[in-house]
């Protein structure tokens, strides 16, 4: 038995993610009219999105407040997957949002028998969400959010990580990596989901960097990184 097939884990996120689904709808509507209006879909809408957010990053994630922004129940399995793989107890969350990539790693961190999860969120009403969902599901004693801009509450994880998620403001990336870089052991792994920023993309398939990644084809055209830290 593990934490995915538990009738009670099983329950939660399934209605986690109906509640990120109907939450979201409207929002994800407009993302794809914008994405079919443009001439390079994904390429240009990403780009103008990030450069909205490089103008004022909190600005636009005050804006998605009210959304959830979640792993799709595919990615949150591969997720959960990657952290038993890697035998992971020390991770670190960037975006943590209402919880839910969360709850899936914290998941694993538990069937690994045990670890510490910090999660990073900008806004107040969503970290108190994320820390009930985690409550529900039985994994608090696992997780830390930190709350507040990841600049800040991530320059001291204060332990050695060994796997990372980056899924926060697009365009803190690379920024948020290098941040917690000298935290990451050999082989650590680094999973960036809508990692359409073009800079962190350089920076990780640059061998000189110490990575080496690719695109994963798990939920395709969501810009689903894997990197692993082979320094």
């Amino acid at each position: 038995m593990n934490m995915l097939n538990d009738g009670r884990f099983a329950q939660l996120m399934t209605r986690l993610h109906a509640d990120a689904e109907a939450a979201d709808a409207l929002f994800v509507r407009t993302i794809m009219a914008r994405l079919a209006a443009s001439n390079d879909p994904m390429a240009q809408a990403a780009a103008e999105m990030i450069a909205d957010e490089r103008i004022n990053y909190r600005a636009v994630c005050h804006d998605h407040a009210d959304h959830f922004l979640a792993v799709t129940p595919a990615y949150g399995r591969f997720l959960y997957a990657m952290a038993r793989a890697c035998k992971a107890t020390r991770i670190v969350e960037f975006g943590t949002s209402m919880g839910i990539s969360t709850l899936y790693l914290a998941a694993a961190l538990r069937d690994n028998g045990g670890g510490r999860l910090i999660g990073s969120e900008l806004e107040p009403a969503k970290a108190a969400r994320a820390r009930a969902h985690i409550d529900a599901a039985g994994l608090s004693d696992l997780v830390e959010i930190r709350e507040g801009d990841a600049l800040e509450t991530l320059k001291d994880v204060g332990v050695e990580v060994d796997l990372a998620l980056i899924d926060g403001a697009w365009s803190l990336y690379l920024p948020v990596l290098q941040l917690i870089e000298p935290s990451l052991r050999p082989g650590a792994v680094i999973l960036a989901e809508n990692a359409f920023a073009q800079d962190y993309l350089d920076y990780v398939r640059n061998p000189a960097s110490g990575f080496i990644a690719q695109t994963m084809p798990i939920d395709e055209g969501r810009g689903n990184e894997f990197a692993v830290r082979v320094l």
